[in-house]
C-alpha cells in the first residue's frame, strides 16, 4: 500500500510540474500503454500483473527459488504518461500524438515509434478496426482537414537485415544517401499522391502485406522488419513538413533466435543493433545534445531528419499484462525507459532492475552473478553477427564485379570466334587469344572462390559460437 501511495504521489507531482493538458510538451515523449487481459488469457487464469498510474507503472514478477519456494519481484519504472487497460485509442492520439501534427503542419518533422511484442496491442493502437478508429486513422484524419494549401505524398518502406525495400513498388531494393546538403534521400522510393484517409489506408494495406515475418521462439509469427510510413507534405513540389510513423520490430533475446537458423540469427543481431542507436538518437534528442549518433544504424542514418532541427517524437510502448509475458513486458519498457530515463521528482532514478526492498528480497543471500564469461562470449557473438551483415554485402559486390568482368570476357571470347569464322586472323591468333581469355577466367574464379572461402569460413565461425553460447546459456545459474 505504501509503495502504491508512494508511485501515485511521484506521478501527481510529475504531472503538476509538466501540466495536464500536454502544451509545452517537450521533443521526446515516452507513452506506455498496457492492454486489458484477453480472452484467452482469463480464460487459462492468467493474472495481471502490472500496477499503473497516471506517469509510473509497477511491475510484479513472480518468481520461484531453487528450493520452490514462490516470491514477488517488483519493479518501478517512470514515463511521461501511462494509459491503462481502459484507455482508448483515442485518450493515446490526444495525449501523446496528436502534438505531432502539430510540428509537421508547422514544417518540421515528426515522428510516431510504436513498439512492442507480438500480441502486446501494438497493431490495435496504430490500426484499430472499423469501431474504434486507431492512431493512423486518427492522425490523418486531422491532417487532411488541416492541409490548407498542402499535398500529402504517401510512401511506405521497410528496412530488413540492414537493407532497405519499398514496400509499394515490388519490394524493390533502395539505397540511403546524402545530398548536397547532408539531407538524407532514400533513393528509388516511390510516392503516391494520397488526397484522404481511405486510398492511405488502401496503400497501407498493400504495402504490410509485403512486409517481411518470421517465427522464432518468442513469437510465431514475428516482424522481422522495422516498417517506415512517411507522409511528406508538399507545397509546389517542395517538402514543407513530414509525418512519420515507425513500427519498429521487436528486440531480440539470444536465447530467442539461438535455435534458429543463421538467417534468423543475423536479423536478430541486426534489430538490436538499431533498436540501441535509435535509443541512443532519441536521448540524445531529449537532452538537447549537439552531436546525435545516427550513424549507428542504417534505420538511424534513415531517420537522420527526425533527429535535428525543429522535429518532435514519440514513443508508443506496447505491454501485456498477463504473467506469462512477464519476461518479455520488462524487456519492452526497459527499453522504454532508458529511451529518456525519467527521473522521480526528487531526482532519483527508480531502480526497476533490483528489488524495491533488497533487505526483504529472497534474491540477496542466494541469486548468482550473471558469469562474466558468458556476457563476454554473448557480445563477441553479436559483434560477429553484425560483421557477417556486413560481409555478406561486400560478398555480394564481388560477385558483381566477378560475373561483370567475366561477361566481358565472354564478349570478347565471341570476338574471336566470330573473327576466325569471317576469315579475319589466323589459327594461331585464334588459339593464342583465347588461351589468355581462359586464363583470366581461371583467375577471375580463383579470386571469387578464395573470397567465397573466407565468408565460409565466417559463417563456420558464427555455428561454433553460437553453440557454445546456447551451451553455456544452459548451464548457467538462473536468478
Amino acid at each position: 500500500l505504501y509503495s502504491s501511495l508512494f508511485c501515485h504521489s511521484c506521478s501527481l507531482l510529475f504531472l503538476a510540474k509538466r501540466g495536464h493538458d500536454g502544451m509545452n510538451q517537450p521533443r521526446i515523449v515516452v507513452c506506455v500503454r498496457k492492454r486489458p487481459l484477453n480472452k484467452t488469457e482469463a480464460r487459462r487464469g492468467d493474472g495481471d500483473v502490472i500496477q499503473t498510474h497516471p506517469t509510473s507503472l509497477v511491475v510484479l514478477e513472480p518468481k520461484v527459488k531453487y528450493d520452490l519456494t514462490k516470491y514477488t519481484d517488483k519493479h518501478s519504472f517512470l514515463f511521461d504518461m501511462v494509459v491503462d487497460q481502459h484507455g482508448t485509442n483515442q485518450s493515446v492520439y490526444e495525449r501523446a500524438c496528436r502534438p505531432l501534427l502539430e510540428t509537421a503542419l508547422q514544417g518540421g518533422y515528426a515522428t510516431c515509434f510504436a513498439y512492442g511484442q507480438t500480441g502486446s496491442g501494438k497493431t490495435w493502437t496504430m490500426m484499430g478496426n472499423t469501431e474504434h478508429q486507431g492512431i493512423y486513422v486518427m492522425a490523418a484524419s486531422d491532417l487532411f482537414q488541416q492541409l490548407g494549401d498542402m499535398v500529402v505524398y504517401a510512401s511506405l518502406f521497410e528496412i530488413y537485415a540492414g537493407k532497405l525495400f519499398d514496400l509499394l513498388n515490388g519490394r524493390s531494393k533502395l539505397f540511403a544517401r546524402a545530398d548536397a546538403k547532408d539531407n538524407v534521400v532514400v533513393q528509388g522510393l516511390t510516392e503516391h499522391k494520397v488526397q484522404g484517409v481511405q486510398p492511405l489506408l488502401a496503400l497501407m494495406e498493400v504495402g504490410n502485406k509485403e512486409r517481411a515475418s518470421g517465427s522464432t521462439a518468442a513469437n510465431a509469427d514475428s516482424s522481422r522488419s522495422h516498417g517506415i510510413l512517411q507522409l511528406a507534405l508538399k507545397r509546389h513540389t517542395r517538402v514543407v513538413g513530414k509525418l512519420m510513423f515507425v513500427d519498429l520490430a521487436g528486440s531480440e533475446r539470444g536465447a530467442d533466435t539461438a535455435h534458429c537458423d543463421r538467417q534468423t540469427r543475423m536479423e536478430g543481431a541486426d534489430i538490436n543493433k538499431s533498436l540501441l542507436a535509435l535509443k541512443e538518437c532519441i536521448r540524445a534528442l531529449a537532452v538537447g545534445s549537439k552531436h546525435v549518433p545516427f550513424r549507428g544504424s542504417k534505420l538511424t542514418s534513415v531517420l537522420k531528419d527526425c533527429f535535428t532541427g525543429k522535429s518532435r517524437a514519440v514513443m508508443i510502448a506496447n505491454i501485456s499484462p498477463s504473467n506469462i509475458n512477464c519476461e518479455h513486458t520488462l524487456n519492452t519498457l526497459r527499453y522504454a525507459y532508458r529511451v529518456k530515463e525519467l527521473k522521480e521528482p526528487n531526482g532519483r532514478q527508480p531502480d526497476f532492475d533490483e528489488p524495491q526492498h533488497p533487505e526483504d528480497s529472497p534474491l540477496q543471500d542466494w541469486a548468482p552473478e550473471p558469469p562474466a564469461v558468458l556476457d563476454e562470449l554473448v557480445v563477441a557473438h553479436n559483434q560477429l553477427m553484425a560483421d557477417l551483415g556486413e560481409e555478406e554485402e561486400e560478398v555480394l559486390a564481388c560477385h558483381r564485379a566477378h560475373v561483370d568482368a567475366k561477361m566481358e570476357l565472354v564478349k570478347k571470347e565471341l570476338t574471336a570466334m566470330e573473327n576466325l569464322d569471317h576469315g579475319k586472323g589466323t589459327v594461331d591468333e585464334y588459339v593464342a587469344h583465347m588461351d589468355l581469355l581462359l586464363s583470366e577466367q581461371i583467375q577471375l574464379l580463383h579470386q571469387a572462390r578464395d573470397r567465397l572461402g573466407q565468408f565460409q569460413g565466417r559463417l563456420l565461425e558464427e555455428e561454433i559460437m553460437n553453440t557454445t553460447v546456447m551451451t553455456k546459456t544452459m548451464k548457467a545459474p538462473v536468478s
